[in-house]
């Protein structure tokens, strides 16, 4: 029987190696990048609570002077407002529980149910 050469690897030179080595802890510690956008989307929804605050006072201040499709109106901005900001939990806590490090909260009795089936899938959806 014949059997075919086998491809001699050849071993990587020191240098080399460092900067295989440098590269790849590069690109992993490059996932911190994103933790700063995790914190501004902080910052919008502390926005979106101020948001939903101002139109709930205006709801309720001004409900005798506005008519049933004003309120309706209202109630459903109310209503997105709530959503985004439920999605922004969601994409905060799990993008950066994905993406960036874990935050720990195995044990914690308020850990949210949805966190243990995050994925990048998931998040895309």
């Amino acid at each position: 029987m014949e059997t075919t050469p086998v491809a001699q690897v050849s071993p990587r030179h020191p240098a080399q190696e460092s900067f295989v080595r440098f590269i790849g802890s590069s690109i992993f510690i490059s996932r911190w990048l994103q933790a700063p956008l995790y914190i501004g989307l902080i910052v919008a929804q502390a926005v979106y609570v101020v948001v939903f605050w101002k139109e709930l006072i205006h709801l309720v201040s001004d409900f005798d002077h506005l008519s049933e499709e004003k309120v309706m109106l209202i109630v459903l901005g109310l209503v997105d407002v709530v959503m985004i900001a439920n999605l922004l939990i969601m994409v905060i806590i799990g993008g950066y529980e994905t993406f960036v490090s874990r935050i720990g909260m195995e044990t914690h009795p308020d850990k949210p149910e949805w966190l243990s089936h995050v994925n990048p899938n998931v998040l895309k959806v």
